[in-house]
């Protein structure tokens, strides 16, 4: 994880130093806290001037500070992490063995190469110093924040950078498209005072969509939120990138039409964990699940293990732990997506080393406990969501003295139970469940010094109660209980795992059922395509900010290219069925997944959104819509 920044300017400019604001400075150090420098680049022949930079946040082979610049004075900036595609030795740092394969490109061909090649999350900023060529992008699901800002004047300055401030005036920063690459000929901008982009568009390798489609169709996408006078051109040679997955799987079966079409029902009956083994008893069936389970194992595992674990300065906080430092964390309600992911890196993390599960609940209000206590809910959430919950945590209630029942939350209850059943799965590790809990005056303060400026430039209601949720699980400052005793705990994992991505895939969310209703699964099939095409604007680039903020990185292993490929390649119908009970016919197949690897109770969780299992929704206001433009956000 880094902090990356470019900033370019011609001479009817202020300088470059005048167009980068040292608060926007101060948030980029924030990301990367183990190194910070900044180079000034000026092509004095043309009059450009372009600063870069760089904030590492070191986690892999040698600490390599950025900018990196090489004997030709080209310059690069990375914020990613190679996981494959491109062999990176246990001792190399991706940053470096990046560059040097950049360097051996001779023409666009072989830049699109490379970047075709890599496997894992990344967004990048390259000054190619021969060609007066600054190349810059994010991966094909925009897993790395890149903002973009361009100036209302036809030969303003223009800005690239992961993190910005917000600002209710001047030029509004963009996410950076996930939908391609982009490159910007300097020379001729500083000739003819226009800035113009070139772009280089993501391709399938077996698309039936023909290259002038492709363009077609990037071009009207992106150009719609570009200023006017920044025209958006495909490059001369109609070059693509080779998109890193297949694409969606749309089969649709006779049988599985019909079903879909007649077996539609609103009830909701009880479910328990014994329904899943009948859907194992299928050969077929069970061979699947085995074949995710192995998959996915991989992504986790290399998320887990390619990081620094020798560190040889430790913070004295760090070796005051009694039970050793947790370098991995994960994002933790006790629902089946961080519960599946908590019991595969148990698998792969070392047996003495802790693992942090960071679990998030708001206070909540005297009259929305009482409140909770009468509401209507299905028989089906009382007994499955909370009761069964509730009855697995009383041991651990006894033991402790009780707990805040303010910060008793739908996640909290679940997490404790969730904790329960991975305690039992490995009694050896230890797992440190950490209680954050987050009073309404302490998510106001943090709202406006920082959590605002990382949500930006995303501004709805729904933006603002997950980036705030994300921000303080991923901060990991709350309370552990060992051996009876409730002790402060500040979590050190520089990894943080988060499930992001399943129910894109697996149809988790309720608009999928309603989606699944009114237009079955052809219907479906068309919907979850769209998740992942916009998870880079609607997700990714703020939960990357929103972590990385606290000096972290977030890594997404239900985003692995080879999972995605995995899920792309099965029909619907061996994903999930909507016909089934919510707990059940949602994220199926990784419930089988959960099923296999020894977990109980949590396999059959329906799904519940963060903002509702924290309980930060309707915390401030209840008559607001998650799609509204939340006040809350704009600076006081």
């Amino acid at each position: 994880m880094c902090g990356i920044c470019c900033v370019v300017t011609l001479p009817s400019q202020h300088t470059v130093h005048g167009s980068f604001a040292e608060d926007m400075h101060h948030c980029l150090r924030r990301r990367g806290p183990d190194s910070s420098q900044q180079l000034i680049k000026t092509a004095s022949d043309l009059s450009y001037e372009c600063l870069f930079s760089g904030h590492v946040l070191h986690l892999r082979g040698a600490l390599t500070p950025q900018p990196l610049e090489d004997a030709n004075n080209s310059i690069f900036l990375w914020n990613g992490e190679i996981f494959n595609g491109l062999p990176v030795g246990d001792t190399e740092n991706d940053t470096a063995v990046m560059f040097r394969h950049l360097e051996l490109c001779s023409n666009e061909a072989d830049v699109l190469s490379l970047l075709s090649s890599l496997r894992g999350p990344w967004s990048f900023i390259y000054y190619q110093a021969s060609k007066h060529s600054l190349w810059f992008g994010r991966d094909y699901f925009g897993r790395r924040s890149l903002l973009w800002q361009f100036s209302n004047k036809i030969d303003g300055a223009f800005c690239l950078t992961s993190v910005s401030v917000y600002s209710e005036s001047g030029n509004q920063y963009q996410e950076v498209p996930a939908s391609g690459i982009f490159k910007i000929d300097l020379k001729a901008w500083a000739t003819t005072k226009s800035l113009s982009l070139t772009v280089f568009p993501w391709k399938y390798s077996s698309s039936e969509k023909t290259v002038e489609e492709i363009f077609i169709n990037v071009l009207d996408q992106v150009s719609k939120d570009l200023p006017s006078h920044i025209p958006l051109v495909m490059n001369e040679s109609k070059l693509c990138l080779r998109a890193p997955v297949i694409p969606l799987n749309k089969t649709i079966s006779e049988a599985s039409d019909k079903c879909a079409s007649t077996h539609i029902s609103d009830i909701t009956p009880m479910v328990s964990v014994d329904i899943l083994q009948g859907f194992l008893a299928k050969e077929h069936r069970k061979k699947l699940v085995h074949q995710f389970i192995d998959v996915l194992n991989e992504a986790v595992k290399r998320r887990v293990l390619l990081l620094c674990r020798n560190e040889e300065l430790e913070t004295r906080e760090v070796q005051s732990l009694p039970h050793g430092k947790a370098h991995v964390a994960v994002l933790f309600s006790g629902g089946v997506d961080s519960m599946v992911l908590a019991a595969l890196a148990d698998r792969h993390v070392p047996v003495e080393e802790p693992i942090d599960l960071l679990n998030v609940a708001f206070m909540m209000k005297e009259e929305a406990k009482q409140k909770g206590t009468t509401k209507k809910r299905s028989n089906r959430e009382i007994r499955l969501d909370l009761h069964s919950c509730q009855e697995s945590c009383k041991e651990t209630d006894a033991k402790t003295g009780g707990h805040l029942s303010c910060f008793d939350v739908p996640d909290r209850i679940t997490g404790r139970a969730g904790l329960k059943e991975l305690e039992a799965l490995n009694p050896s590790r230890i797992w440190n469940f950490v209680e954050i809990n987050v009073t309404l005056e302490e998510l106001k303060e943090m709202r406006q010094q920082r959590i605002n400026h990382l949500i930006y430039p995303l501004d709805t209601v729904l933006d603002d109660s997950i980036g705030c949720a994300i921000w303080f699980a991923s901060r990991g400052e709350g309370s552990v209980s060992k051996q009876g005793e409730i002790k402060p705990y500040k979590s050190p994992a520089k990894v943080v795992l988060t499930g992001i991505g399943a129910d894109e895939q697996l149809a988790g969310y309720s608009r999928h059922r309603v989606c699944f209703k009114k237009y079955g699964l052809e219907g479906l099939n068309k919907e979850l395509e769209m998740e992942l095409g916009r998870i880079s604007s609607r997700n990714l680039g703020r939960d990357d900010r929103i972590i990385g903020d606290h000096g972290k990185e977030a890594r997404f292993p239900f985003l692995d290219e080879d999972v995605v490929s995995f899920l792309n390649s099965l029909p619907i119908s061996e994903k999930a069925d909507l016909t089934l009970p919510r707990g059940i016919g949602e994220k199926l197949i990784l419930r089988l997944v959960a099923k296999e690897l020894g977990l109980k109770d949590s396999a059959v969780l329906p799904k519940r959104a963060v903002q509702f299992g924290s309980r930060i929704a309707k915390l401030e206001s209840n008559s607001e819509k998650a799609s509204d433009t939340c006040s809350r956000l704009k600076l006081l």
